[in-house]
């Protein structure tokens, strides 16, 4: 179902409403335009000028690239736009530019805006979008895995040595076709040379792979330079281009990561998409295929499993079960595409980016991009980018009451930001145009008319690409705030956000007066919601349905007040962290203090099993969960990922051993063991170690090992030390717990 069933709006799609374009790329003095239609992709090419936007047209007096001169409207900062020839002629100018101002095109304050993707340049210029008009299902999608062969006496597969060889490619088309690539029938080279041919074969808009760029690319790369053989993968045959040391950012965490950049196609990883999901979601286990697999129900019951250690033997011995093993791998990774990549399909037919760039581009760039789309296409100057600002207070937060405490009712304002945005006129002060509230207001309004028509969907097709398209509005909407709040874009203002968050403060606060006012008692506030006990006098839904109701009614037209849950009970731990018990017996539990990935597993299950004893009001049986925990580590019978800990590398091996060096931070038990492996580790990448020895106060950096050399037949864990790890867990919880009767009440 094409998005324009819901209209086609020049701010949110783009004023060029060509449809069935797949993928863009520079020809020369062209873009070669990718369509496809009736099952078959062709192209066409199209002449481009690109463009530096300046200050003033004089700061490239004295360069040798020429260019036009366009005096764009208003009185912005950006006033001119310099189109070139070529790219070349554009790159040129750049670093003439950076050269006579002293500033990068990555500054701030440079006095001229120079875009290097020249795709999205492009896509900017033209009011064009990919995917217009093209269904999900239409896309060609190629899910792509590899298996590695290990020399003996290693661990790990490395692509630089000589015997560690790829023994299998698996290769899933999202049109029904699947092949393996057998090592045991080809040598590594002619299994190398039929990729190329199948690549070709396939033709597909989007080849995708889970962790695809750090491992499967990477190490496919490193051998066909190993054997002198071109991959030819391009729609135009040229070889991918590769960037070694890419990096992405995602919330706190940054990953460096090799990207490869394919001609007429897109690469999606689906280990990017799970970690997108993740950080909205926060109830993954862990972001390998396996585990995500089956959080998604994707993996079927007789899915073949494997131990990475054994690869080699089983290539050797039973290959056909290595090649029902990585055949099975394809299709969960495809399966996984089709359920996270469906979203930012969507939101590729909005934002002027390619698919591969629409995914690892922030939201607030992203949002920036629909400003500068709609600017240029009216010719209007733009706003120079804002720069670092002050930190400015947040949104209102507080936990009135701690413990269990039953029954609880959440309430919250539906898109509160957005909300007083729009009620209170809040926009940005540079927004010359006035776009910021009206493009607001029609993802809003899209937003209700793509629920009302997942509602009313006789087909489940229908109402699954409908749920999927309110979805990505809503995120849309609420990123609106944090673009305001942002620095470095061209449109937004700090200042305007601050006053949003203050109004957030004031509507939470009157909030927590008004249930006060009903009798009810609150238990914990977030930025839009509040958890509270209900007065005594409703003893139904309905009542409390009429409370919040009759709350809502106090404020201004637009901001709505919704009943958003109903539980049995709450634990209140401390302020973001928390536990529900759901009338249908679920528990949901919050916050980083209570569902840490980053602690063993043990201390997980332990923690999650005495929540779900306090929730149902069964505390006494706490000391009971201790002591089967404590037998259970004494007697050495268990798995050694159950007490391993996995850490993620915020860091290059470099790096931290470097600050070692100067004295500038703590020894780590990861970094050490991926300094001593005999495989490079890349900041992002995972290291998973567990502590061995006997000492209750082990150093884990001292004497801490990586998962990989645990010998079940002569296990080494340190038991003293992860049943103190334990003991300590359960001190944070003994305020919430029966007191043990002392002398006097005896």
């Amino acid at each position: 179902m094409p998005t324009s069933t819901l209209g086609h709006d020049p701010l949110l799609f783009g004023r060029n409403e060509r449809s069935g374009i797949v993928a863009v790329e520079p020809a020369g003095h062209f873009m070669r335009i990718f369509f496809r239609s009736e099952g078959r992709v062709h192209f066409h090419d199209e002449p481009f000028h690109p463009f530096i936007l300046v200050n003033d047209p004089a700061l490239l007096s004295g360069c040798r690239a020429p260019c036009s001169v366009r005096e764009l409207a208003g009185e912005d900062f950006f006033r001119y736009q310099l189109r070139f020839d070529s790219w070349s002629d554009c790159l040129t100018a750049r670093d003439f530019l950076a050269e006579k101002t002293g500033k990068t095109a990555s500054a701030t304050n440079a006095p001229y805006l120079f875009i290097s993707d020249l795709s999205h340049l492009y896509l900017l210029d033209s009011g064009s979008t990919l995917f217009k008009g093209v269904e999900f299902s239409d896309l060609r999608c190629l899910a792509l895995d590899i298996e590695t062969s290990c020399a003996e006496g290693y661990d790990f597969s490395n692509p630089e040595r000589a015997e560690d060889r790829i023994v299998s490619i698996a290769l899933k088309d999202s049109y029904g076709e699947e092949i393996v690539l057998r090592g045991d029938r080809l040598s590594e080279p002619e299994l190398l040379r039929e990729l190329n041919s199948a690549i070709h074969r396939f033709d597909p808009d989007v080849i995708v792979g889970h962790n695809i760029f750090r491992f499967d690319f990477d190490y496919i790369g490193k051998r066909a330079r190993m054997h002198g053989i071109r991959l030819e993968w391009g729609r135009d045959g040229s070889a991918p281009h590769v960037t070694p040391h890419a990096r992405w950012n995602l919330a706190e965490k940054t990953i460096d990561y090799p990207r490869w950049d394919i001609y007429g196609r897109h690469v999606l990883d689906t280990y990017f998409l799970v970690q997108l999901y993740d950080v909205s979601q926060r109830n993954l286990e862990s972001h390998g295929l396996k585990a995500v697999a089956r959080h998604f129900g994707v993996a079927a019951e007789d899915r073949t499993y494997l131990d990475g250690a054994d690869i080699s033997s089983v290539f050797k011995d039973d290959p056909e079960q290595l090649y029902r093993y990585n055949l099975d791998d394809v299709r969960e990774t495809l399966a996984l595409f089709r359920l996270l990549g469906y979203p930012w399909f969507l939101q590729t037919s909005i934002f002027p980016y390619s698919f591969q760039n629409c995914v690892v581009r922030g939201n607030a760039t992203r949002i920036n991009s629909l400003f500068l789309r709609e600017y240029l296409q009216c010719g209007h100057s733009i706003p120079s980018r804002t720069s670092e600002t002050a930190p400015f207070e947040g949104g209102y937060t507080e936990q009135s009451r701690e413990g269990v405490i039953s029954p609880i009712v959440h309430c919250d304002v539906a898109s509160l930001y957005p909300s007083l945005m729009l009620t209170y006129a809040i926009a940005p002060a540079k927004d010359s145009l006035g776009l910021f509230l009206p493009m607001l207001s029609k993802l809003r309004s899209f937003r209700l008319a793509a629920k009302q028509k997942a509602r009313d969907a006789a087909v489940e097709g229908e109402q699954h690409y409908y749920d999927a398209l309110q979805q990505v509005f809503k995120v849309l909407i609420n990123s609106f705030y944090g673009y305001l709040g942002a620095a470095r874009h061209n449109f937004s203002d700090p200042v305007a956000a601050a006053e949003v968050t203050r109004l957030g403060r004031v509507t939470i606060k009157t909030m927590i007066d008004l249930l006060k006012a009903e009798g009810a008692r609150p238990v914990e506030v977030d930025t839009d919601g509040i958890y509270f006990q209900p007065p005594g006098s409703c003893r139904t839904e309905d009542d409390e349905y009429a409370m919040v109701q009759r709350i809502s009614q106090a404020f201004p037209e637009g901001i709505e007040v919704e009943l958003d849950g109903r539980y049995r009970s709450m634990f209140a731990y401390k302020t973001k962290n928390y536990a529900l018990l759901g009338y249908d017996g679920r528990i949901i539990i919050k916050g980083s203090g209570l569902r840490s990935r980053g602690v063993e597993k043990y201390l997980r299950d332990f923690m999650r099993e005495l929540i779900e004893l306090l929730l149902a009001g069964n505390s006494t049986q706490v000391e009971r969960l201790y002591g089967e925990y404590v037998a259970r580590l004494r007697s050495r019978e268990l798995d050694v990922a159950w007490v391993a800990r996995t850490e993620t590398l915020n860091d290059s091996t470099e790096s931290y051993r470097e600050k070692i060096r100067l004295g500038k931070r703590n020894r780590s038990a990861a970094f050490e063991i991926a300094l001593s492996a005999e495989r490079p580790y890349r900041a992002g990448d995972h290291v998973s170690y567990y502590v061995s020895g006997s000492g209750k106060d082990a150093a884990a950096y001292e004497q801490s090992r990586p998962v990989s050399a645990f010998d079940s037949e002569h296990p080494d864990i340190n038991v003293n030390y992860y049943i103190e790890k334990l003991r300590h867990l359960k001190k944070r919880f003994e305020p919430f717990l029966p007191q043990e009767p002392t002398l006097f009440d005896l």
